[in-house]
């Protein structure tokens, strides 16, 4: 069975380039990062879409001024709203305008779990993902899910925001998922009056962070009183003027990120595989270099890294090979994110994720097995 045969879907099968918008802490503006990127990219003549990731405390309704619409619902299809050039869903047109959502994680996971597969967003250019604070079940959710391009990170100048902001970065470095870049947001105020800039809430606090993890700086946002107000009233800043100090910075912060996603797409498209197909009793897979690389179950089980078979702090080898059975099949596979695959196998276990980098190492074409054997004897 080909991976890459499948029937189109309706979700996100048709969206060229899926984007985390995230920090580790609440307060810092991703929402508005969000919804000013994403109509700067729209009145550039791209197709972009808004998902409104934050389950208990939606806000894009009420940024896009659309508090009170409702999206057509038909059957399990969820049909997005279109507004300002954008199409956007978000768990604040599902409910109430005061309606609070009291749910326990299980049933937020089913409507974030609803949101990726079920909306029909057609095709998109961008589709930006408006998270949550945090580093927990959404985020883990959507970087094994959504095949994210990647992630961009919002902070603000202060070294608390700036600490907590790393670590939501290197929670997405950890599932493998590249970082486009980082926003410093709030970055100073600039009086219209006599044209002085005061750093409120410090500055370079964005820059000196991306400089130290090595990633993308993609800029600054001013504390703009014109940015602060266009989230209130339901109009964003680019809709009402192009000329504006404020719609300057959030058109130039957009073509940077435009820009480093473009980057990011052309390295994850020179790392995953170009087609894939499995059988029970085989894996293969042709990579970026045309390499077409081979696979037995029983090497891919006796490989598996997962906590039950490697001991996760000492890398000692927890899996006793004697016990996997010489005929194993493989009974499923399925891709995690755009880094690796989960394999489920006949003895029960589902548990492993094969990163891609690994398994370029554990191929056993007969090219690869020459070369491993010539390795063993030069050693």
């Amino acid at each position: 069975m080909s991976l890459f045969e499948k029937p189109k879907l309706p979700g996100l099968s048709k969206v060229k380039n899926i984007i985390a918008i995230a920090s580790g802490k609440g307060g810092v503006g991703k929402s508005t990062v969000s919804v000013n990127l994403a109509v700067a990219l729209a009145q550039q003549g791209h197709k972009v879409g808004l998902m409104d990731a934050d389950i208990y405390g939606p806000s894009q309704p009420a940024m896009l001024g659309s508090e009170g619409a409702q999206p057509d619902v038909s059957g399990n299809a969820i049909k997005p709203i279109h507004k300002h050039g954008v199409d956007f869903v978000s768990m604040g047109l599902l409910v109430g305008e005061d309606t609070p959502v009291i749910w326990r994680a299980p049933m937020a996971m089913k409507m974030i779990q609803q949101f990726i597969n079920s909306v029909t967003w057609g095709e998109l250019d961008y589709l930006f993902i408006d998270l949550p604070p945090g580093t927990g079940d959404v985020q883990l959710t959507l970087a094994q899910q959504a095949q994210l391009t990647g992630a961009v990170i919002v902070t603000t100048p202060q070294h608390v925001a700036l600490g907590v902001a790393k670590k939501g970065l290197r929670m997405f470095e950890q599932v493998k998922v590249p970082i486009v870049g980082i926003i410093e947001n709030m970055s100073g105020f600039t009086c219209k009056h006599c044209g002085e800039t005061t750093a409120v809430f410090s500055e370079g606090g964005g820059k000196k962070m991306a400089e130290t993890v090595g990633v993308n700086y993609l800029g600054a946002l001013p504390l703009d009183p014109e940015i602060m107000m266009s989230g209130d009233d339901g109009t964003p800043v680019l809709t009402k003027s192009t000329d504006s100090p404020a719609a300057q910075a959030l058109t130039e912060l957009a073509t940077k990120v435009k820009d480093s996603i473009d980057e990011n797409l052309s390295k994850i498209l020179a790392t995953e595989p170009k087609s894939l197909e499995y059988l029970p009793d085989s894996l293969k897979i042709t990579w970026p270099n045309d390499h077409k690389a081979e696979y037995t179950p029983y090497n891919l089980r006796t490989h598996c890294g997962c906590a039950a078979c490697v001991d996760e702090d000492t890398g000692e080898k927890l899996l006793d090979i004697k016990s996997i059975p010489l005929d194993i099949k493989i009974q499923q596979v399925h891709k995690v994110g755009r880094y690796g695959l989960s394999i489920a196998f006949s003895d029960g276990h589902n548990t492993g994720i094969y990163i891609y980098d690994k398994l370029k190492e554990l191929c056993e074409c007969s090219e690869c097995s020459t070369d491993k054997k010539e390795d063993s004897f030069s050693i």
